[in-house]
């Protein structure tokens, strides 16, 4: 640094009659004496210096460019063309995986698809997978799995043996801590049970829970609503109660009982 005392007084006392070569050879001097940096006559705020700097301009060409608008994205719409497309079975497995918007997808282990064969008379749509379906990526599993077996074969129907039976479910991701479906959540996948319904083509629907009939009918309160026929999907329905609330009600499964021997006779005639 240089001392304003020395070298700095001594250019200052020189200042009038400083010429070019002069000049130069204080500046040599200056920095053999070990000078860095200049000392002004009154300090420089450097912050407020870059405070005041203007903004360079942009050029006339960029300022003339629209910013193009981002489409905002119906994950419904998606869905629906999404569902569309899938030309077979496989190719809906696929398209519902490859789908993206819904948040329950980040949460779960597995794709609960399907489980049974495609040939079946009878389709079985239940609300949404739980632990056991998480874990295994088949709808209907462990002791709910277990009864509801029991029920169908009773009427002659199975997953493997006796005439088919499909099984799937309004969500196929499991919602944290078993929680009801949102709203939004059945919307999204609406579009992917209609189109999983008519590549299927069975006589009849089983829609098993309350968000299976809010689904297909827009109402809950299957206790009510069991034990008579409805259309849902373009198909004749028939709403009962899930093998979870059979658990928690034993008394109810002599209703349960009654619908299947509904749909039992309904297959025997043929479904309308």
């Amino acid at each position: 640094m240089l001392d304003p005392n020395g070298a700095g007084a001594y250019a200052s006392a020189m200042e009038s009659q400083i010429d070019p070569e002069t000049a130069l050879a204080l500046l040599e001097w200056q920095l053999e004496m070990g000078a860095s940096e200049a000392i002004c006559d009154t300090p420089v705020d450097r912050f407020a210096l870059d405070a005041a700097a203007p903004k360079p301009a942009s050029s006339p060409a960029a300022a003339s460019q629209p910013v193009p608008a981002v489409e905002p994205v119906d994950p419904v719409a998606e869905a629906r063309s999404m569902a569309q497309s899938a030309q077979d079975i496989d190719g809906l497995r696929a398209a519902l995986s490859a789908y993206d918007h819904c948040e329950l997808k980040k949460g779960a282990r597995n794709l609960v698809f399907s489980d049974g064969r495609p040939q079946a008379r009878v389709m079985v749509i239940g609300d949404a997978p739980g632990r056991e379906e998480d874990r295994e990526g088949r709808p209907f599993m462990g002791r709910e799995g277990q009864l509801l077996d029991l029920m169908f074969e009773a009427i002659g129907l199975g997953r493997a043996e006796g005439e088919p039976l499909y099984l799937t479910t309004v969500l196929p991701w499991r919602p944290p801590q078993n929680r009801d479906p949102r709203p939004e959540e059945i919307a999204m996948m609406l579009p992917f049970v209609q189109r999983h319904v008519e590549l299927i083509a069975p006589e009849v629907v089983i829609l098993m829970g309350n968000i299976s009939c809010l689904a297909a009918m827009g109402r809950k309160g299957v206790v009510r609503l069991r034990g008579a026929w409805t259309t849902a999907f373009g198909r004749d329905a028939m709403p009962m109660c899930d093998p979870a609330y059979l658990l928690r009600n034993p008394t109810s499964k002599r209703e349960a009982w009654q619908d299947l021997l509904m749909v039992q006779a309904r297959l025997r005639k043929g479904a309308r």
